[in-house]
């Protein structure tokens, strides 16, 4: 009973947590100081997007493993330093987070218009809205001020960033330590409409859970995916092999048909308390756009630093 009203407690903190900064922060904060910065933002990931349709899923996902590890802060983006460990090299991200350089080239055209006044955590928070708009998905108003922060922490994104390997009770935990509910993380999860995933992180799925693996896809994945340990590690498959640069709800269709690439994505169908709002997004496309929008602008807000808090990084890969 105590672990139950402890757990209640900390996620109360931070909801109320993230109700205080969501006050501080507003959709209008750069209209004086930058009035540009939503366009510059916006066209730079739409070339970028244009050039290479993974990139709106790799935006977006800098966004969720920079909000999940100490707040949305930009620390994802620091490099390693002499004394300092970033999180690039943490387990969820090594060989896998992309799209480093599409930051840098808006901070460097964010710096040209207005300098040192937008920051790499609210660039990200920009870049992941346009990208999921770039490939058809909804948009929703980003509130800004957000403050970088000055470190980063590759233990934490070693322990905090959920695993692909997480069952459904162990993925709600893992979204109730940061405000967010069961609802947020099924919403959330749907973000995986677009991406890759590498094959050392659906290996096991693939070779050991094949009840629940439609027979197709795994025939598919696997001349790209052998079951030895270190071959083909890094070989990438799509997340959603349907329409895997569409930006839509057949990621839930997919979770109907045993089609989900990772263990955690078929948690969300399969005979749990995640099976009726699965079914809905499923069938509602509009239904799953209004709660991912809503989701991630409370995740937008998990941890922020705001007014004189942190500072705003001149080059997003390293601090003043």
């Amino acid at each position: 009973m105590a672990s139950r009203q402890s757990l209640a407690c900390c996620t109360m903190a931070l909801l109320f947590a993230a109700a205080a900064v969501s006050a501080q922060l507003s959709t209008d904060f750069y209209d004086e100081t930058c009035p540009d910065a939503l366009d510059i933002i916006e066209s730079a990931v739409r070339a970028a997007v244009s050039k290479e349709s993974r990139m709106g899923a790799s935006l977006l996902r800098l966004h969720f493993h920079d909000c999940f590890v100490n707040g949305c802060d930009g620390s994802v983006l620091l490099d390693d330093a002499p004394g300092f460990t970033g999180e690039k090299t943490a387990q969820p991200n090594k060989n896998s987070l992309r799209g480093f350089e599409v930051v840098d080239d808006i901070k460097a055209q964010l710096e040209d218009a207005c300098k040192q006044t937008v920051s790499c955590a609210d660039i990200l928070a920009v870049a992941a809205r346009d990208s999921v708009v770039a490939l058809g998905g909804p948009t929703w108003d980003v509130e800004l001020g957000r403050r970088d922060g000055t470190t980063a922490s590759l233990d934490d994104a070693n322990n905090d960033l959920p695993a692909p390997t997480l069952d459904l009770g162990d993925l709600i935990k893992a979204f109730s330590k940061k405000g967010l509910s069961a609802t947020d993380m099924i919403a959330l999860s749907g973000g995986h409409t677009i991406g890759q995933a590498r094959c050392v992180n659906f290996r096991g799925r693939l070779y050991n859970e094949t009840t629940s693996l439609d027979a197709s896809l795994a025939s598919s994945l696997k001349p790209r995916c052998p079951s030895a340990t270190g071959s083909g590690d890094d070989n990438t498959s799509p997340l959603d092999p349907s329409t895997s640069y569409v930006f839509d709800n057949f990621y839930y269709k997919n979770l109907l048909r045993n089609k989900g690439l990772l263990h955690s994505d078929q948690q969300l169908f399969n005979g749990g308390s995640a099976d009726a709002q699965t079914k809905a997004y499923a069938s509602d496309m509009a239904g799953f756009f209004d709660d991912f929008r809503d989701a991630m602008v409370k995740m937008g807000g998990i941890g922020v630093v705001t007014g004189s808090g942190g500072q705003v990084r001149v080059n997003c890969r390293k601090a003043n």
